[in-house]
């Protein structure tokens, strides 16, 4: 999926679901409205159903996590579990990587162009594919690095 500019994206993502077979129920398209609005911030599963609570406030909790679960299927939303927290969620379109400071939790967005390199060098000299969206890499952030001491 790729990320529309000038177009209303969720209309974009919604075409899209229906193109493929979804239904789009209410729920659905409240939730992708959630994530669109988003714009790009990873939000959880509780976030979002507090926001679809807002418009929708019959949507049972249920339903909004049944229908992540299709929305990823469907390659519309990825998951990524940055540290120990919970998973968050962005639009697939978006397509980005996490480093997350294990001193202070800062994460860093990181574009595909970086990891692009790496990625292709565990293909070709390991055989390994690797499927980067559902974890983040940790370390410590430039900030917190400052503050450790030098040997």
């Amino acid at each position: 999926m790729w990320k529309p500019r000038g177009v209303d994206r969720t209309s974009v993502i919604l075409q899209q679901l229906r193109s493929d077979g979804t239904r789009i129920t209410a729920a659905r398209r409240a939730l992708v409205t959630a994530l669109v609005d988003a714009d790009g911030h990873h939000v959880t599963a509780d976030d979002l159903v507090e926001t679809v609570h807002r418009s929708i406030p019959a949507v049972h909790r249920s339903t909004v996590y049944r229908t992540l679960e299709a929305l990823e299927q469907a390659g519309v939303v990825e998951h990524v579990h940055l540290g120990h927290g919970r998973a968050v969620y962005h639009l697939s379109d978006d397509r980005h990587h996490h480093l997350v400071c294990e001193r202070c939790g800062a994460v860093v967005e990181v574009p595909e162009a970086v990891v692009a390199p790496l990625r292709e060098q565990l293909a070709v000299g390991y055989g390994f594919v690797v499927n980067g969206r559902h974890f983040a890499l940790p370390g410590v952030c430039r900030a917190c690095a400052a503050l450790i001491p030098a040997d």
